[in-house]
């Protein structure tokens, strides 16, 4: 089963609003930095990703996801929301747990409320 769901016909390249971080090297691997602009090209584009590059995040909110980029001996998460007209980076950081951190939901949640009531 492939990872992207192809667009519809109502698609288009919808601008990428960052809410914080940035994707950059140091500390991102010239390859992680790429795979991440990649992959957010194509939620640009349209596209839908699924594991085991994307994965739902409904405890952040609706339309809310992270992706999942593997580096040099780290993984490192994207926490993104789709919405109609952008995609909103929430968060950046380097996954060192199973579990994300509390205090990265609430900040993702916050800065999506502040987003949305701008």
């Amino acid at each position: 089963m492939s990872f992207l769901t192809y667009p519809g016909d109502n698609w288009r390249n919808k601008p990428v609003v960052w809410l914080a971080g940035k994707i950059e090297s140091p500390p991102f691997s010239i390859q992680a930095r790429r795979e991440a602009g990649a992959l957010i090209r194509a939620l640009q584009n349209g596209f839908a990703l699924g594991m085991p590059h994307s994965r739902p995040m409904p405890t952040i909110g609706p339309r809310c996801h992270e992706l999942r980029v593997e580096d040099e001996g780290c993984s490192w998460r994207i926490v993104y929301r789709t919405d109609r007209d952008a995609i909103l980076i929430a968060d950046i950081f380097r996954k060192k747990t199973e579990k994300t951190p509390g205090s990265v939901i609430a900040a993702c949640r916050q800065r999506l409320k502040r987003y949305d009531n701008a």
